[in-house]
């Protein structure tokens, strides 16, 4: 088959050591179930999955414990049953040697799955309910960076795609987990690349591989025999795995700068990410384990296995007789592209396709790094036809304009440039650290033209209101001009009365907005306030503070009376602790004043703390005369009350964007309450089996539950959204919810709340959630 395709080839490219045999000696064997799994929420490119269970929650093999969290982003399963042990950082492996959120998994050895099941015939199914179930799966890239597959797959039918192209080149030397894939599972790649090619459509589906696999070649042959897939068979040469080298190579097309393969009418899939695609449409299983190689001369029984995704690398190690007193250093992937890994303690992810451990003779520590000499050598190599001389001068001097204008980002990290540079420079560090650089350099840069937006849009809103301001002092000043010339001409009664009726209706349209009638209120205010004297100001003020202490006690009374949270009573009692402060330094401005003509409004004489102590003593005199059964009936109807409002503030809470530290502290009521109301209904249970009034049979969380369980139901019956409709209805959500932040902001500057800098917060975080979705919607569209 392989004869009627015409090979190209690419430019550079280099043939280190395959030094492949150590672990093709023997077959593919699992690598077994760990003792606890350490499952990093970020195993993919984009937005890291949001954890979906709760410490101490039991959780089956395949059981999604993370809900994928944007467009680009995956959901992740439990690869193992057991118990979530804890969601904390823990190191994972990265070439930062950072740490990333993890759930930790308590494996109970039972390896017991959740209920799963196939599709019996796909093609009979929906395309984009098809990309839901293989982003349901957690499908990413297992050969790269880690890209969800369904984004990939998720082609615009205005694009129609020539070529499907399945790599299976694996050309890193070392590596042979695809190798071993093609040999012992070839049915299930080319039933995978089946599924690829009804998803997307192509006029011709090839799987290329290099020829010096040919155990592999001839089992997918054998496989693909009359399914019109084509195996081409490639030269050895590294790095013909880089998805626009490979492209390249089997179709003679260039992936233009900064493009994608869908631009030239191509899309590629990995063969370990094909073999997942298979198992998730047809058995049903999740992506949780993946074959990765265990190679090196430090490594007593090398070879593949199957392995549980989260599986610390160091329980792995331990099952191929690794010998840590040979292994100069531990390398992740291959020794072109890998990375040395410097916690044993982090897991397997879904790009980890090798563990290599080789001795200091086998593979050398690299010499210190001398002066370039201008050889060129790396630029011949290069299969991106970059200039890597440039590139490194460049990154020394942080020169980042140039190196965007010299393609940086086209390099593939392939580190040919590295291995052939007679005076081993690090050439690939040097263009991986500037790659960094120059994205937080835009992620900064978007930060600040964001900021100075919403300090523009300040700036405007704060000129608005001082020429309204000046519009009503003018208007004011008219219409008392306009009063004099009536009562001098003589003008009658009625028309006086007309014209206030006027002003009134038209003060009453102007404040139809509340948020605008907020403002209004507040410019009215602040204009009156610029009319008066000094002593005036003072006297006021010192009634504000009056009122608000009142409001302050009433609303401790009450959260103590409902038995809320201690830091929500601390932060009350705070907050009336301050205003006594304010209050003490008023009355002494007041003081200097002396008397007032007309006395202030008395303090109110009813301490509300007071009231509610007396409204709990008659409580307690009224379920004095009670019967048993009765003060059971009664405590159980004014816990459900409780729960109700406390849900309902929780509710009002999240919505508000109230501090995290509050939200938290109604979530641990809540719990509270909940645990009083079971107590008191088994105390209930007791007395006769009568039913319960009306007012407590009714549970507001039961309902709750029925009302989300009702429109889950509804969305399930309702057939399945494309992923631009599902984008599109999440922008249109976000906007609403922050349009209502901006109108519940504006109110509050308006009326000087506390509140004013939580719903500031609540809003960056909206308009940084619409951004997001903005993004992922222009990345649909390319």
């Amino acid at each position: 088959m392989s004869a009627a395709r015409k090979i190209w080839g690419f430019h550079g490219g280099v043939h280190p050591p395959e030094n492949k045999h150590q672990s093709m000696q023997v077959p593919l064997r699992p690598a077994g179930i760990p003792p606890q799994l350490i499952v990093p929420l970020s195993q993919h490119l984009g937005a890291p999955a949001e954890p979906i269970v709760e410490v101490g929650q039991q959780v089956l093999k395949g059981q999604m414990i993370a809900e994928a969290d944007g467009f680009i982003s995956v959901p992740v399963h439990a690869p193992s049953s057991g118990v979530v042990l804890a969601i904390e950082d823990r190191a994972v492996p990265h070439s930062s040697g950072l740490t990333a959120p993890c759930v930790i998994i308590d494996c109970d050895g039972k390896d017991e799955w959740i209920e799963h099941h196939g599709i019996e015939d796909y093609t009979a199914m929906d395309k984009q309910a098809l990309l839901q179930l293989i982003r349901n799966s957690g499908i990413a890239g297992m050969g790269g960076a880690g890209f969800p597959a369904s984004v990939k797959l998720n082609v615009s039918p205005e694009t129609p795609i020539e070529t499907l192209i399945i790599n299976g080149t694996e050309c890193e030397p070392y590596i042979t987990a695809d190798d071993i894939l093609m040999r012992e599972r070839a049915q299930e790649i080319i039933q995978g690349a089946c599924i690829l090619r009804h998803l997307v459509n192509p006029a011709e589906t090839v799987i290329g591989v290099e020829d010096n696999k040919p155990e592999g070649i001839a089992a997918l042959q054998a496989a693909a025999e009359g399914t019109g897939i084509e195996i081409a068979v490639l030269p050895t040469k590294y790095p013909s795995g880089g998805e626009k080298q490979l492209i390249e190579l089997l179709t003679g097309k260039q992936v233009p700068s900064g493009g994608l393969p869908s631009s030239v009418g191509i899309v590629c899939q990995n063969i370990g990410s094909t073999v997942a695609i298979y198992r998730a449409v047809v058995h049903g299983e999740p992506l949780i384990s993946r074959i990765t190689t265990l190679t090196g001369e430090a490594i007593q029984q090398p070879g593949n296995l199957e392995v549980l995704l989260g599986s610390p690398i160091e329980w792995l190690l331990e099952q191929v007789g690794y010998q840590a007193e040979q292994n100069n250093r531990l390398i992740m992937g291959g020794p072109m592209m890998g990375f040395s890994v410097t916690d044993l303690g982090a897991p397997v992810i879904k790009t980890t396709n090798c563990l290599l451990a080789p001795t200091e003779s086998e593979l050398p520590t690299p010499p210190p790094a001398q002066a370039c000499i201008r050889c060129g050598m790396c630029a011949e190599a290069c299969p991106a036809s970059l200039l890597p001389q440039q590139l490194y001068w460049f990154a020394q001097g942080k020169e980042h304009e140039k190196l965007e204008a010299h393609n940086l980002f086209d390099c593939i990290e392939c580190g040919a440039c590295s291995y052939v540079c007679p005076s081993n420079i690090p050439l690939v560090q040097y263009y991986r650290a500037s790659k960094a650089e120059i994205q937080q350099m835009r992620r900064d840069h978007a930060k600040s033209e964001h900021s100075r937006t919403r300090f523009e849009a300040r700036q405007e809103r704060i000129e608005r209101e001082a020429l309204a301001k000046e519009e009503q002092r003018k208007a004011r000043k008219a219409a008392a001009e306009a009063r004099a010339k009536a009562a001098a001409a003589g003008e009658s009664e009625q028309d006086v009365i007309q014209a206030a009726i006027e002003r009134a209706k038209n003060k009453k349209q102007q404040s139809a907005d509340p948020a605008q009638a907020a403002i209004e209120k507040a410019k009215a205010a602040r204009a009156a306030a610029a009319d008066m004297s000094p002593e005036e100001k003072a006297r006021s003020g010192l009634q504000k503070l009056l009122q608000r202490k009142q409001k302050s006690e009433e609303k401790l009374a009450q959260s103590r009376e409902d038995g809320a949270a201690d830091n929500v009573i601390e932060a009350l009692e705070a907050g009336l602790a301050k205003l006594a402060e304010k209050i003490e330094a008023a009355e002494a401005e007041v003081a200097q004043y002396g008397p007032a003509e007309a006395a202030p409004a008395p303090e109110p004489t009813t301490d509300p703390a007071q009231a509610a102590i007396e409204k709990a003593k008659a409580a307690r005199a009224a379920a004095a005369n009670m019967s048993p059964e009765e003060k059971a009936r009664n405590n159980l109807k004014k816990l459900l009350e409780r729960k109700a409002k406390s849900e309902q503030k929780l509710a009002e809470g999240r919505e508000d964007g109230t501090q995290e530290k509050v939200i938290e502290a109604l979530e641990a009521t809540i719990e509270k309450l909940a645990e009083k109301i079971e107590t008191a209904r088994a105390e209930l249970a007791q007395f006769e089996t009568s039913a319960e009034p009306a007012e407590v049979a009714v549970d507001p969380a039961q309902a709750a539950i029925d009302r989300a369980k009702a429109k889950r139901a509804a969305a399930a019956a309702a057939p399945p959204l494309s992923q631009r409709e599902q984008l599109e209805q999440n922008q249109a959500a976000v906007e609403k919810r922050l349009q209502t932040a901006q109108d519940k902001l504006a109110e509050a500057e308006a009326e000087g709340s506390d509140k004013v800098e939580a719903l500031r917060m609540s809003i960056d975080k909206l308009t940084t959630k619409l951004e997001q979705v903005r993004t992922d919607l222009a990345a649909l569209e390319d």
